[in-house]
């Protein structure tokens, strides 16, 4: 029997793996390496790609948290009764054979078309016990997210029995935490106790992915907000954590230049405050949804999202080449304002359709997870 599903949740999940698809059909706008998506270095060429990728790319930063918000949401604390080694079998063997199945995917693949070398593949399936292989850089979201899972059965059972106002103390000091990459920027490279021989700041224990897991906890089981509270509060911080974020990427951008990425997105990493911020908003949103059942199209899109996810890049490219055209991102076939959505939701179509048809395959679960 199915679990009975939460609405706003399927709501989430889909717009999520649209954002993720919309954040990588804009790097093809600023990304300075031939393969179109935003390396180590990269390279605005004019002032619309500039303010159209701020624009697309800055406002959907919150795609990778969101992700995160939804699997805390749903799965902390344990149920009842369950045991750490029974909650690992039952999300490992939901993720992992679908994730190593499409890093052999995205190891072999591209050598049909030419996509890369022969060397460049025997060297990712080396690579693979250890980490994703070069042509899925998006698949580095799985290992944070296991990352959480393992940690999942230790923090439960404190926030079974953690009051609302003990849970606010761990999130504060997330937020403070989430200051560090600005402290860095402009304080100074070492902060509380960090120096060459110690990464391991004073609230170390506090930053990371964590926090966003606390975070669904608290609202989901602590926040009594009326619906109209929710709308307004989470309206005003989607908007000013989207805002920074997407004027961040626009101030350093400077078009024409050769620009180290990180420099680029100094605004941009998923746990600095304008972008937990945004991530807050958004949720506090999706929770105002008060039907009991999403429409069957978005209840079947959530089941795929994940097959979605996991295959993207490979229709990405399609669509980038139709869509950018031999003008490349300096004169795209259609107006990059244009360009990056388009991309977007003809690749989210794409991947539906096809994670749909491979669900109609015996043992589709192991590959597409739905």
């Amino acid at each position: 029997m199915e679990k009975e599903r939460i609405a706003f949740a399927d709501y989430l999940r889909v717009t999520a793996c649209f954002l993720v698809m919309l954040v990588h059909a804009a790097e093809n706008f600023y990304g300075a390496d031939t393969s179109g998506l935003a390396g180590n270095m990269s390279l605005l060429l004019n002032e619309q790609n500039r303010l159209f990728v701020a624009l697309y790319d800055g406002c959907s930063r919150i795609a990778v948290p969101l992700f995160m918000m939804i699997s805390a949401y749903l799965l902390v604390p344990l149920r009842e009764g369950e045991t750490m080694g029974n909650f690992y079998r039952r999300r490992f063997l939901r993720v992992v054979p679908p994730m190593v199945a499409f890093m052999l995917i995205y190891t072999f693949l591209p050598l049909l078309w030419g996509g890369m070398t022969w060397e460049q593949s025997v060297a990712d399936l080396k690579l693979l016990p250890w980490n994703f292989p070069s042509m899925a850089g998006h698949l580095w979201f799985m290992y944070p997210l296991l990352g959480l899972y393992l940690f999942i059965p230790i923090i439960s059972p404190w926030l079974k029995q953690a009051s609302a106002r003990e849970e606010r103390v761990f999130l504060w000091l997330f937020v403070v935490a989430c200051f560090m990459r600005y402290l860095h920027r402009f304080v100074a490279p070492e902060l509380w106790g960090e120096c060459f021989w110690n990464q391991y700041h004073m609230l170390w224990y506090f930053a990371g992915f964590l926090g966003y897991l606390v975070l669904a906890h608290y609202i989901r089981f602590h926040l009594t907000w009326s619906v109209a509270r929710r709308r307004t509060v989470g309206i005003v911080c989607l908007v000013v954590g989207s805002a920074f974020t997407a004027w961040s990427f626009w101030l350093k951008g400077v078009p024409g230049q050769l620009i180290v990425t990180p420099e680029l997105e100094w605004g941009w990493e998923f746990t600095t405050p304008n972008v937990v911020l945004a991530t807050f908003g958004a949720v506090l949103l999706f929770t105002c949804i008060q039907k009991k059942k999403a429409p069957k199209f978005i209840t079947t899109l959530s089941k795929l999202s994940f097959g979605m996810y996991l295959m993207h890049l490979l229709w990405l490219h399609l669509w980038v080449v139709l869509f950018i055209g031999e003008g490349g991102a300096a004169q795209p076939a259609v107006p990059v304002y244009a360009a990056i959505p388009l991309i977007a939701i003809c690749t989210f179509i794409s991947c539906a359709l096809t994670t749909k048809l491979l669900t109609y395959l015996p043992g589709s679960k192991w590959v597409v997870g739905a």
